[in-house]
């Protein structure tokens, strides 16, 4: 896998001499270096990499003019919106075979049911993960989030839609409302919230879990599996008034200069065996549903990673709002207004982890470490959060 910057906003990507090049713009750690490595010796092509952070990030590279991308993963609703500002090339299905192996619910997702611009390839739901030696009963709805007694110990997704469409259900309403009066209650939810949270991040929940300065996250089901494995009390709800059920999909931005190439890597990464692996790799479920019955067991049967029926009957698409997303996007700032010091220091120092590329799993050690020495000693030990 090539570790080379991406190209800059509008400029003309530079192929290795002699082998084609593909870029590819996706979430921090979304795919093993192993399959990247395989299908680089499978056709010879060079694949960089590089990330966002959030769909927003995504949308504001692509509108920004940057042309250098040839494949990139937005969730469900943002392809929508993509779709609308003409962003997307459409797909050939017939050079993507491995998209008929879809699994159910997602052979007609709502935002692109016929697949002209994106094919869904990892999906999973939003919900509770929560330390069960700190919280015995099972918190079985969102107003646990607001609940004094863990002041200080409860973190929220940086997510604008998710965080907002958390407090939404809380109120027994769709996640996808366009009611301003609905929305401005919703804002006033969360700013009666905001003492109680210790951060907002979408990055290191799942460390916060383990190391236990959190004991309730909001956030996804994979990220908490990865904290289950590291520590059994941690466990995962979706609560009884809903949430999100999301997919992010592969698409192919109109500006790829190598558009063949990239639907032949899309059809790469959904065949059954990588897609296994992969779902193996980040814990979330794959949108192939033959990459099921290839995962291990106890990945397959943890419902962090692959819902229940009974969750799945809880949930609910997210979706775009049209010009309603402005009420969303002014209310965030004000709410983010108030991001501590310390959570500026976390972004800091995950940032001079990744320049100084120092290793994922060695960075997961300290952050676990120093928050443990955190908890013994009066002055705080500096630790490197991994993306």
């Amino acid at each position: 896998m090539a570790c080379q910057p991406a190209p800059d906003d509008g400029q003309k990507p530079t192929p290795k001499t002699g082998s084609p090049t593909l870029y590819y713009f996706t979430w921090s750690d979304y795919v093993g270096p192993e399959l990247l490595e395989s299908f680089e010796r499978q056709t010879g092509t060079k694949v960089v990499i590089d990330t966002f952070s959030s769909n927003e990030e995504l949308l504001a590279k692509l509108q920004s003019g940057a042309s250098g991308y040839d494949v990139t993963v937005p969730s469900d609703f943002m392809v929508s919106v993509m779709m609308k500002q003409g962003l997307l090339a459409e797909l050939d299905p017939a050079k993507i075979p491995n998209a008929r192996h879809l699994v159910r619910g997602l052979e007609n997702l709502p935002v692109d049911p016929e697949h002209r611009f994106s094919v869904p390839y990892l999906w999973g739901t939003v919900g509770i993960g929560y330390d069960s030696s700190v919280i015995a009963t099972p918190p079985g709805s969102w107003s646990v989030l607001w609940d004094e007694r863990y002041k200080g110990r409860i973190s929220m997704l940086n997510d604008q839609r998710e965080v907002f469409g958390a407090v939404l259900r809380s109120m027994g309403h769709s996640m996808n409302t366009r009611d301003p009066a609905i929305i401005e209650q919703a804002k006033a939810r969360l700013l009666k919230q905001k003492p109680l949270v210790k951060t907002y991040t979408s990055d290191h929940f799942d460390h916060l879990l383990v190391s236990g300065e959190v004991v309730l996250a909001h956030g996804w089901g994979g990220p908490v599996a990865r904290a289950m494995a590291l520590k059994p009390s941690i466990k995962y709800v979706v609560p009884k008034e809903g949430a999100t059920i999301w997919a992010d999909c592969l698409v192919v931005p109109k500006t790829s200069r190598n558009k063949e190439l990239a639907m032949q890597f899309i059809n790469y990464l959904l065949d059954r065996e990588v897609a296994a692996r992969t779902s193996e790799r980040l814990l979330f479920a794959s949108a192939n549903r033959e990459a099921k019955a290839l995962v291990k067991i106890e990945v397959r049967d943890n419902p962090a990673v692959y819902p229940d029926e009974t969750s799945l009957g809880q949930l609910e698409w997210m979706m775009d709002v049209g010009d309603t997303l402005r009420l969303y996007d002014r209310a965030w700032p004000e709410l983010k207004r108030k991001y501590t010091d310390a959570e500026k220091g976390r972004q800091r120092r995950s940032r001079i982890a990744q320049d100084l590329n120092v290793p994922k799993s060695v960075r997961f050690g300290l952050s676990l470490a120093a928050a443990l020495l955190n908890s013994l000693f009066e002055h705080p030990v500096m630790y490197l959060y991994c993306r």
